[in-house]
């Protein structure tokens, strides 16, 4: 039997990694605004995992949270249209940002917006995954965010944390990270239950675990509980990729992922043959 920690030392040699960054992760508790001494650190980390030859896309979340701020509104609003407003401003906003932070570094990026279409309509989940290849062949960082303009599922449907599996799993990612405002899973709601612990490795999603991902969220501009987390690690490990779940706070915790270190709570690879991706996104849109 392998260690925790040699298991963990394979990390170190993933080529294609998927980081997801939510929107708590993006911007001050108190203000509201981007965090841009935290953006500029995600930058350079990214484009350093590229100087090592690993492809990295990026999914970000923070289009509203960034277009309420832009606007001036002290709470972000509550109905489709207003959400989609403030998505439409914030994106644009968002993605100048990021634009201009990796082009210190010489870093192309590219945007995607994706839709529930895109990843339900095979045509055009066939084409999105022929654009990623071809990006990543050209050593482009692909910045990924759900099309919450146009759509209103996406708005409802958890805070990029599925999407994020999906794109793993379309482009046969190697690890999937997803950082948020909790250090991984833990037995119970941290932020109410003192003596919750944290669970350092996950072989098999259980129905156990599954109890433990209570849709909560303690941040006030994400949408995504840790229910999200897990149906995205589900996602991800049936389709033979491992995930962590790690604390966003310091974006280093990237370089530690890794490096091998045991950080967060690492779900491993479990790939099943009876897993249809398309029959799951239909079903589970299905419910919204």
């Amino acid at each position: 039997m392998c260690t925790e920690l040699e298991d963990r030392s394979r990390l170190k040699e993933k080529k294609r990694v998927i980081i997801k960054i939510g929107s708590s992760s993006l911007t001050y508790p108190d203000s509201g605004q981007l965090n841009l001494r935290k953006l500029e650190k995600l930058v350079r980390i990214i484009t350093d995992l590229r100087s090592q030859n690993k492809d990295v896309i990026l999914v970000s979340s923070g289009a509203i949270a960034v277009g309420v701020k832009t606007c001036g509104l002290k709470e972000k609003p509550q109905s489709i249209s207003e959400k989609q407003a403030m998505a439409a401003i914030g994106q644009a906003r968002l993605m100048m940002t990021y634009e201009r932070l990796f082009s210190e570094y010489n870093q192309l990026t590219a945007q995607i917006l994706m839709t529930k279409d895109t990843v339900v309509n095979h045509l055009s989940r066939f084409n999105a995954s022929n654009t990623f290849r071809e990006l990543l062949k050209l050593g482009v960082v692909p910045i990924v965010n759900e099309n919450d303009t146009v759509s209103t599922i996406e708005i409802e449907f958890g805070d990029n944390d599925r999407l994020s599996a999906i794109v793993a799993s379309i482009v046969e990612a190697d690890l999937l990270i997803l950082l948020t405002d909790q250090d991984g899973l833990y037995t119970d709601d941290p932020n109410k239950n003192e003596n919750a612990k944290l669970i350092r490795s996950i072989p098999e999603i259980t129905e156990d675990i599954q109890k433990m991902g209570k849709s909560t969220t303690g941040s006030k501009v994400g949408t995504g509980g840790m229910h999200a987390k897990i149906e995205a690690a589900r996602i991800a490990t049936y389709s033979g990729i491992d995930m962590v779940i790690a604390n966003g706070n310091d974006v280093s915790v990237i370089d530690r992922i890794l490096s091998g270190e045991d950080v967060g709570t690492l779900f491993y690879a479990n790939k099943n043959e009876h897993f249809d991706l398309y029959e799951y996104l239909v079903s589970e849109y299905d419910n919204y």
